[in-house]
């Protein structure tokens, strides 16, 4: 690990660098011991003698984004209705691995995000790296954080390069809930399991009498917060009537997502990122997201009857994003491996922020809450960033959270800002659709976020993007992404530098060469007295 040592502090004994009106120095170490620990040892023997304090600041690798793909997202039930979730990573990864035929025999790590388990494939990931045919040497783990599970995948394998543990490592994330585990009764259970101990028919004419008809009816995966028993759809209604956002308003919002989904399609835009799935059992192809709707208008939207609140709600399945199937798969790098690879990395992982907060009333205010904090923490406003990806569970989500970044009180009280945020501008958020018309696969969304996030930040003139989402338990996540600047400065800072730090360093010998004989001039009269 390349380290840095900056020594600084007040002088209170010596005359450093001929200059005692100053009351703190500095000292740059280039080549410090190699070892964490000799290097603190080192740098704690040269602060006490020079009574300084110190800061180690250690050189961080930097993470590039280097390639993704994703399958077409697909209703569900629908066109994976025969899939399991493991097919689909696998797709997803496979695919990421004929593009990019380096992660066959370099890829250090795999971790996708999940939020619908089947028992069968716990951990989802590693059944879809083996599908994939990829080195069978390579870790793989299966992380759940709700909506933002790929958003999680993501950062934790930028720490793992951040730390220089791995170089190159592939995240990502995957849902079926057509594929979601159904339950028996909790009556019917607990009979079957006792059955397995049963040793007569005495014993399994007793567990027949406690058997019940209705126990035979399925029990279907809960749609509720476990916390607080309301639906996500009932706290987006709750959300939008909090900060005043109005059916009518809905439904605009995700008529503009239905129609700029439609004209990406046209375009092109979702080429290159999304891959053909050839469905089972026929192996028909699904080429196409066919979650969005190129014919919607707004006397559609406006027809249809509220869904989670009735009579009088404001979410309806128009304005909702619909149950998603798919999965999708990023290369993530260090950059000098990138480089060493053939690669020119163009976009990196700047930062990140997660945060949690009451479910019951701020369950979908993740965004409103992550978004200020990691721009105050990379010393950024609206302005600097040109590209919003924000996942849009629901539209009234979207528009409370955009309203709650310009309500003072809420700013104030909730983020402990000085006044509203700001207003972040509609023609920088989601210009290709969003999860409303692309469709919402739980663990895969955050992956197709950083993908079109990072395709539009290459085609802007911008230098940053960032990415937000909410998730069940009241929970929120955003990463910032930077653009990396290849053109060549008209100056030559390089040089400069070289001459700084050849001064630094000349001054640093000389001073250093200066105290130590004076110590030792000190010592030795010190010395001299004791013997006499």
């Amino acid at each position: 690990m390349s380290v840095i040592g900056i020594l600084y502090g007040r002088i209170y004994t010596y005359e450093i660098c001929g200059l005692n009106s100053l009351n703190s120095c500095i000292f740059y170490f280039d080549s410090l011991p190699s070892s964490l620990d000799n290097t603190q040892a080192y740098v704690e023997n040269i602060t006490k003698f020079y009574q300084l304090r110190v800061i180690m600041i250690f050189k961080q690798a930097k993470v590039a984004f280097i390639d993704g793909v994703r399958t077409p997202f697909a209703k569900s039930p629908g066109a994976y209705n025969k899939l399991k979730a493991y097919d689909l990573g696998r797709e997803a990864l496979l695919a990421l691995k004929q593009r990019n035929p380096v992660i066959q025999t370099n890829c250090q790590q795999l971790t996708m995000g999940c939020v619908i388990h089947n028992a069968a494939t716990s951990n989802v990931a590693r059944e879809s790296l083996i599908g994939a045919g990829y080195d069978l040497a390579t870790p793989a783990f299966t992380v759940t954080q709700a909506c933002i599970s790929a958003n999680r995948a993501i950062t934790n394998t930028v720490e793992a390069i951040q730390s220089g543990s791995i170089k190159i490592a592939v995240a990502g994330g995957v849902e079926s809930t057509s594929d979601a585990p159904v339950r028996i009764s909790d009556n019917l259970k607990a009979i079957l399991i006792k059955a397995q101990r049963a040793k007569g028919l005495k014993d399994y004419w007793s567990l027949f009498k406690q058997f019940k008809f209705k126990d035979l009816a399925p029990v279907a995966p809960a749609i509720a917060e476990f916390s607080t028993g309301q639906t996500m759809g009932q706290d987006a209604d709750r959300l939008s009537a909090r900060f005043g956002v109005s059916r009518l308003e809905q439904d605009e919002f995700a008529l503009r997502s239905h129609q700029l989904a439609t004209q990406a399609w046209k375009d092109g835009k979702f080429d290159e990122e999304v891959q053909t799935m050839l469905a089972a059992p026929d192996f028909t192809p699904v080429e196409q997201d066919n979650t969005f709707y190129a014919t919607s208008s707004i006397q559609k939207l406006s027809s249809l009857k509220p869904v989670f609140v009735r009579p009088n709600g404001t979410v309806t399945a128009g304005n909702a994003s619909p149950l998603t199937d798919g999965a999708s798969a990023c290369l993530l790098m260090d950059i000098d491996a990138a480089k060493v690879h053939g690669y020119q990395p163009q976009v990196v992982i700047y930062g990140y922020n997660y945060s949690a907060h009451n479910p019951d009333g701020e369950l979908l205010l993740g965004p409103a809450f992550t978004i200020p904090r990691l721009l105050n923490e990379a010393g950024l406003s609206i302005d600097d960033i040109s590209v919003f990806e924000i996942h849009e569970a629901f539209a009234g989500q979207v528009l409370a959270n955009l309203k709650a970044l310009q309500d003072k009180e809420f700013c104030m009280q909730r983020l402990g800002l000085a006044a509203a945020f700001g207003e972040i501008p509609m023609d920088k958020i989601n210009t290709e659709g969003g999860s409303l018309s692309l469709g919402h696969p739980f663990g895969a969304t955050g992956g197709r976020l950083l993908i079109a996030a990072s395709r539009r930040l290459l085609a802007s003139d911008g230098e940053y993007a960032l990415i937000s989402a909410c998730a069940a338990g009241g929970q929120g996540s955003s990463i910032l992404l930077k653009k990396i600047t290849t053109t060549k400065p008209k100056t030559t800072p390089k040089a400069t530098k070289k001459v700084a730090k050849r001064t630094a360093k000349k001054a640093v010998r000389k001073a250093v060469k200066k105290v130590t004989k004076k110590v030792t001039k000190k010592t030795t009269k010190t010395t001299t007295g004791k013997e006499k």
